[in-house]
C-alpha cells in the first residue's frame, strides 16, 4: 500500500487530475467535494479553473521565465567584462577575477553573485587536471624461494595481548613472497637492534638468506634524519650480501 509522508506539502498532480477536477467542479460547483476527491487545495482548483478554456492544453505548465530581467541582475556591460577576462585567461580563478573587476572596473557586487553568474555562463574556475591516470600493473611475484622478503613491524594492542606481563610488545613479521610462508617474533621495542636480531632469527628459521628484503620507511629500517652514519640494518644487509629495498625514496631532513 502506497502511503504519503505527513511532511509532504503538496502532491505532484498530473495534467489529467487537473482536467478532471475542473470538469467536475463546473458540473457540481461543490468545492469541498472536488478537493476531497482529487486531494487538491482550494487555491489550486481555483487557479486551474481560471486558466481552463475547455482544452487540456490550457492547463499545461508554461514557462516560468520572467519577461524582464531583475533590476539588480548583472548588466550587459558587467557580463561583457566577465566574458572578456575569461576569454583572455580561460583558467582564471574566481578570486583573481573578482580582484581585477574591483580594481580595474569598479565592480561592487558580492563575490557570491559573481560566482553564480560565472557558473551560469558555463565557466569553471578550476584548471583541467594534468595528473595522469593510475595504471594498475600486474605484480611480479617471485617464483623462487628467497628471491624477495617483505618485512614490517606492528604494535600489539593491549586488547590483543592475552599474557600477564605488563609490557608493550612490537611484532616483527617477514613473509617470503614465493611461498607466502611467514615468520613472526615479538620485541619490547622497535629499533635497529631489534631489526637486526629479527633478520638473523628469520634466516635461521627459513634456512636460507634472501636476495632482497623490502621494508617501509620507518626509523627502525632507515635513517629518517640526515646523518653520515649507516643504519644498523644496512650494515647487516651488506655483511650478509642482501639487497635492502625501500618502498619509495625518502628525503632526510
Amino acid at each position: 500500500m502506497n502511503t504519503i509522508s505527513y511532511s509532504q506539502r503538496y502532491l505532484p498532480h498530473t495534467l489529467d487530475t487537473g482536467y478532471s477536477s475542473v470538469l467536475l467542479y463546473r458540473q457540481c460547483s461543490d468545492v469541498r467535494f472536488v478537493c476531497r476527491r482529487y486531494h487538491i487545495s482550494r487555491a489550486s482548483l481555483m487557479r486551474r479553473n481560471r486558466k481552463f478554456d475547455g482544452t487540456r492544453h490550457s492547463l499545461a505548465d508554461t514557462s516560468h521565465r520572467p519577461h524582464k530581467p531583475h533590476p539588480n541582475s548583472h548588466t550587459e556591460e558587467e557580463l561583457t567584462w566577465i566574458r572578456n577576462y575569461h576569454r583572455r585567461n580561460p583558467h582564471i580563478s574566481l578570486c583573481e577575477l573578482y580582484g581585477k573587476l574591483r580594481n580595474d572596473r569598479g565592480y561592487s557586487r558580492h563575490p557570491g553573485s559573481l560566482y553564480r553568474i560565472f557558473r551560469k555562463l558555463g565557466y569553471s574556475s578550476t584548471a583541467p587536471s594534468k595528473k595522469g591516470f593510475l595504471q594498475i600493473k600486474a605484480y611480479n611475484t617471485p617464483s623462487t624461494l628467497g628471491a624477495k622478503w617483505q618485512m614490517d613491524v606492528k604494535y600489539v594492542p593491549s586488547t590483543c595481548y592475552t599474557g600477564t606481563d605488563d609490557q608493550k610488545f612490537y611484532q616483527y613479521t617477514v613473509v617470503d613472497e614465493a611461498s607466502r610462508e611467514r615468520f613472526i617474533y615479538p620485541y619490547l621495542e622497535q629499533s635497529g637492534y631489534s631489526t637486526c636480531d629479527f633478520i638473523k632469527r628469520a634466516v635461521l628459521y627459513f634456512g636460507y638468506k634472501p636476495h632482497t628484503i623490502q621494508t617501509d620507511n620507518g626509523s627502525e629500517f632507515n635513517n629518517i634524519i640526515k646523518t653520515n652514519c649507516v643504519h644498523a640494518m644496512d650494515v647487516l644487509c651488506m655483511d650478509l650480501k642482501i639487497e635492502h629495498k625501500k618502498r619509495h625514496l625518502i628525503q632526510c631532513y
